[in-house]
């Protein structure tokens, strides 16, 4: 398997990968193939370093050795430079009364625009039958490498946001108690909208004043800032790569918003630049995420590999997919964190 940029060749798949997601399965990746035209476009700009960077939409896919597109993922460059982004802050109002003896901490949203200008992680697909192996954590973790090697592309802080609870019929408990309230529209509907860049509609219909949680279901209340159990492994990855829950959450399904300073993201600061050696890495050879250090030619793969004398020995098929020789620079990391990292 090989992370490349998007090709305008591959819309094909994007539009296959983009139906297998289901209505509320992935808000920047609607099965609309002239949006998704448009995207593939603006991305091939984008690694050739023709748009702003509040324009930029680095666009991944993973490829297998076959030659077929089965994932993708995506890094935002900057959002909310173009038009507001949204969230909800999770605030507190405490009410007391010394007469009458009774205090109360209550929990409150407030509509804040403060993410503003983060780099975001985003986009990411994997097809059900290719979710094994490295497969998920080089798909996820490669954008976190290319932003090692580019960190004057993107912002001081990488934000994500996670996809929150709903049912199987794509019913939001959170959406149901609050948004239909509002948008007078299902929840599909409003998640498809936002994915094809119609964003006007929530500054104009969302108050903007705080909602106080307690008037909110009690299914609602309970899954803010929780995220979809399909999404938990996705969560956990990021977690060991230094991401935390901040308190923001997204206006729609109250899933939370993570983030993490670009300096401290572990792919980030613990990636190295060495020499590519080619040869047997042997049976105690730590996996490693390896980036050929290039921009629109980027390739980016996940294999075991030996560190030796500030050469990084990798076999000669993994060489072959980064289209890298004996010699050439590379920069790596190690696919997960070490014990003590984690610990």
């Amino acid at each position: 398997m090989i992370v490349r940029p998007v090709r305008s060749s591959d819309l094909p798949a994007l539009i296959d990968l983009a139906r297998s997601t289901g209505m509320t399965g992935l808000t920047t990746l609607p099965a609309n193939e002239a949006r998704l035209e448009h995207r593939v476009g603006w991305a091939e700009k984008t690694f050739r370093g023709e748009a702003e960077r509040g324009d930029t939409d680095y666009l991944f896919v993973l490829e297998n050795d076959e030659g077929e597109v089965v994932g993708i993922s995506a890094i935002a460059g900057a959002v909310g430079l173009r038009e507001p982004w949204y969230n909800f802050r999770v605030g507190l109002t405490v009410s007391a009364s010394q007469e009458l003896n009774i205090y109360r901490e209550i929990p409150t949203l407030f509509l804040a625009n403060d993410l503003t200008g983060n780099s975001e992680l985003c986009s990411l697909f994997l097809r059900s039958d290719c979710r094994n192996g490295f497969n998920g954590r080089l798909l996820s973790k490669a954008r976190l490498l290319f932003i090692a090697e580019f960190a004057e592309l993107f912002g001081n802080k990488v934000i994500a946001e996670m996809r929150g609870i709903s049912d199987a019929d794509g019913r939001s408990p959170f959406w149901e108690s609050l948004g239909r309230h509002f948008f007078k529209m299902e929840f599909s509907q409003a998640d498809y909208l936002t994915g094809v860049g119609n964003k006007s509609f929530i500054a104009e219909l969302m108050p903007k004043f705080p909602l106080y949680t307690c008037f909110l279901s009690e299914a609602a209340r309970g899954v803010i800032g929780r995220v979809h159990g399909d999404t938990e492994p996705a969560l956990a990855m990021l977690k060991g790569e230094g991401f935390s829950y901040q308190g923001y959450v997204d206006i729609f399904d109250a899933g939370p918003s993570i983030e993490c300073e670009t300096a401290r993201i572990r792919a980030v600061n613990e990636s190295q630049t060495l020499v590519l050696a080619i040869g047997t890495p042997g049976d105690d050879a730590t996996p490693y995420i390896i980036h050929n250090r290039k921009r629109e030619d980027c390739r980016i793969a996940a294999a075991p590999a030996r560190l030796a004398a500030g050469t990084l020995v990798v076999d000669p098929a993994t060489a072959r997919r980064l289209r890298l020789s004996a010699g050439d620079n590379v920069r790596a990391v190690p696919l997960s964190p070490s014990r003590e990292t984690r610990q």
